[in-house]
């Protein structure tokens, strides 16, 4: 009887005896020296290649539709266009293209500002080789990675927040329809989708918007993002 050998789909699969493993592809938009440092310490891993590479943001668009890479290593403190700004397009460019924000900047307002624009990860530069190269994996398996050290001053921050919150029921005088829209919006929807969702007019979520920020005395959607983690009603998981 004919013996069947089961073949892998790939042949040089089998050259290690074992199934080869998937590369991650990254983008860094940062200032050269960075992206020298960065190539060097992403080298020695064998399953992630760094495929491009920028300092100015216009081209790191550019260059990121192109490539369609896993990961984007953005430094937020770019020329025009801001990484902010960079940010925000590359939701529109390569959506599946997971963004980690690799900075010097420890301001809670820019860690926040950037989750809520899309970021899955906010690590600073000063981060042990051993959790860069792990917030990659971890972001790449479609997981939030947080630097430690920003993660503590985080934790840190709600904890002293909380002790001094000027109106701690102040969640509490908001209708069942302001809750819904407050969620919403804390989960990065803007007032077009947020009507879209409901079946309201832009014009009725706005309203619902002002007098949100008015009963929570807040000003800005950073601060309605804070003030949504603080209560516990919104996470950083993805």
């Amino acid at each position: 009887m004919e013996q069947i050998i089961p073949l892998l789909s790939d042949p040089l699969e089998q050259s290690s005896g074992c199934l080869k493993t998937e590369t991650i592809t990254v983008f860094i938009a940062d200032h050269p020296v960075v992206r020298y440092g960065v190539s060097a310490t992403i080298g020695r891993d064998s399953d992630i290649e760094v495929v491009g590479e920028s300092s100015d943001g216009w081209q790191a668009i550019s260059e990121i539709q192109r490539l369609q890479p896993d990961i984007v290593l953005l430094e937020l403190d770019l020329p025009f266009p801001t990484g902010m700004d960079v940010l925000k397009r590359i939701s529109y460019v390569s959506p599946d293209s997971a963004v980690i924000i690799f900075t010097n900047l420890t301001k809670e307002d820019h860690m926040l500002g950037a989750l809520q624009a899309g970021a899955k990860g906010y690590i600073l530069k000063n981060i042990e080789v051993s959790d860069f190269t792990s917030a990659i994996r971890t972001v790449h398996s479609g997981e939030v990675f947080i630097s430690p050290t920003m993660a503590s001053k985080l934790v840190g921050n709600f904890l002293n927040r909380e002790r001094a919150d000027r109106a701690p029921d102040s969640y509490q005088r908001l209708s069942a329809r302001e809750r819904e829209v407050f969620s919403l919006l804390a989960d990065g929807m803007n007032n077009q989708s947020i009507a879209e969702h409901l079946s309201v007019s832009p014009y009725t979520v706005q309203t619902y918007r002002q007098r949100i920020m008015r009963k929570l005395d807040l000003h800005s959607g950073t601060e309605l993002l804070r003030y949504a983690f603080r209560k516990g009603l919104v996470s950083l998981e993805a």
